[in-house]
């Protein structure tokens, strides 16, 4: 449900059916999770967006304006969850994109996903998806409006038993789940898949790998992930997440799993 919305800092609750964003998936969100007035990976969350706006040539949003809208539409909600969208705004029909784009800015508060301490606890179940990541370079990392992929993955399943589904490329190489990023612990040695054909350079992602500087971001392939002594997923609004099955094979929520929960309530949340 959303609790409030800002579009180009006025509160009101529609875009131009002209938009690119609604036209061709032209843009970028951040979903961002508040706990009070603070955001504790806002900076993270900051250089993500700067990035996607250099990639697609759009102009970046002052941060600082974003932060006092973001307040302003979670304010007096004990936890929000606030999703930026930046769009290249009207234009032309045809792919195109205007010379001097007017960006359209939308800044939108949620309630945030109920606490769930049996999946923190006790992990969550996984199933593979048949759905592929195609590989574009180009787009590979960011957080563009164009999720189709990810939509067709989540309606493979509705067995609420089942939490995420597994993304790999055409290749067979693991990349993700539908919405978090994926991390697996061999031996002693943690490891992400890299994102730089496909998949979504998360901002937890970019948290982990800070706070284990030694992990490996490489090619996993999926009878890699399978062997693997821990798996677990990392998400900026729902945190680390044990994973106990993908599919039939099951899996200890183990020890760096449970250090990093530890590093995301320093954090504070």
């Amino acid at each position: 449900m959303i609790a409030r919305m800002l579009i180009d800092g006025r509160m009101r609750g529609q875009v131009s059916a002209l938009d690119r964003g609604l036209g061709y998936g032209d843009g970028l969100f951040e979903t961002i999770r508040f706990v009070g007035a603070d955001a504790p990976l806002w900076a993270r969350h900051m250089q993500r967006l700067e990035e996607g706006c250099r990639r697609l040539g759009l102009p970046m949003p002052g941060p600082a304006m974003l932060l006092d809208e973001a307040r302003a539409v979670s304010r007096d909600m004990s936890g929000a969850v606030v999703r930026v969208t930046l769009t290249r705004g009207e234009g032309a029909r045809g792919y195109k994109p205007p010379a001097q784009p007017q960006p359209t800015r939308i800044v939108a508060a949620f309630d945030p996903p109920p606490p769930d301490d049996a999946a923190q606890a006790d992990g969550i179940r996984v199933r593979l998806c048949a759905t592929s990541l195609a590989a574009q370079p180009l787009l590979a990392g960011l957080k563009h409006l164009n999720r189709l992929e990810q939509v067709l993955a989540r309606a493979e399943w509705d067995d609420p038993a089942i939490t995420e589904g597994l993304l790999c490329d055409a290749d067979g190489l693991a990349i993700s789940a539908t919405s978090a990023n994926l991390f697996a612990v061999s031996g002693k040695m943690l490891a992400t898949p890299a994102v730089d054909r496909c998949g979504v350079a998360g901002v937890g992602r970019a948290e982990v790998l800070a706070a284990w500087p030694h992990a490996q971001v490489r090619s996993i392939p999926l009878e890699e992930l399978r062997r693997a002594d821990e798996l677990f997923l990392s998400s900026s609004v729902r945190g680390i997440l044990p994973v106990r099955e993908l599919d039939a094979r099951a899996f200890a929520v183990g020890p760096v799993a449970r250090a990093l929960q530890a590093h995301w309530r320093e954090l504070g949340f």
